[in-house]
């Protein structure tokens, strides 16, 4: 009787602890697309290129379908700058492509549509910063204003480890007319409202 009584104990134990594992650190590997400026003398579009990006996010439990997130992104891309116009004097030729790194740094959550952390469907958003980070000299950085929202699938691998499935959107209120990256004598001049981005990810998370 008493053996028995010790693993009942036992296995309720173990499921507590199992039902306590609603935090979780998650990498993700993503493909993003979009975002553009805007040359002010000619008025051409200065897209920002397609490129691949990692990301890593820290979900903290709220209720058993809700948790905090704190969520980091990077991205290199290139911004093309081929349909800009000529640099005014003493501007010297401008690159066709200038290196350009974008970090997302959010405070959101996420919302499991099931009524289960770990498990399902879910909606995430966040709202944070961006910050511009241009590889041309004449160029500074920028921090700006940004939010994310997106959907996402859960799939359990295990008790401690999970697949995440995620489509994203980003919006980066840039609200600039003129000068945006411009440090003294800007190489050319940009302008731009708001830097729009999606992409889709795929995460692997490790539930604690």
């Amino acid at each position: 009787m008493k053996i028995l009584l010790v693993l009942v104990l036992s296995l309720a134990a173990g499921s507590s602890v199992a039902q306590t594992r609603d935090n979780a650190i998650t990498v993700y590997a993503s493909y993003r697309d979009g975002g553009s400026f805007t040359d002010v003398t000619s008025g051409n579009q200065l897209h920002i290129e397609a490129s691949g990006a990692a990301s890593v996010s820290l979900d903290l439990k709220l209720d058993k379908s809700r948790q905090l997130q704190l969520y980091l992104s990077r991205q290199n891309s290139q911004m093309n700058t081929g349909q800009a116009s000529a640099p005014t004097p003493p501007g010297g030729p401008v690159p066709m492509k200038v290196p350009l790194r974008m970090t997302y740094l959010h405070i959101g959550g996420t919302s499991f549509l099931e009524g289960r952390i770990g498990q399902g469907a879910y909606l995430v958003g966040g709202l944070g910063a961006t910050l511009f980070e241009p590889g041309l000299d004449g160029f500074e950085n920028e921090l700006r204003p940004s939010i994310n929202l997106g959907i996402g699938y859960q799939l359990p691998l295990g008790e401690r480890v999970a697949l995440r499935f995620e489509a994203r959107g980003y919006a980066t209120l840039v609200n600039s007319t003129s000068g945006v990256f411009c440090s003294g004598g800007c190489v050319i001049s940009i302008k731009g409202d708001t830097v729009t981005q999606g992409e889709v990810q795929l995460g692997l998370s490790f539930r604690y």
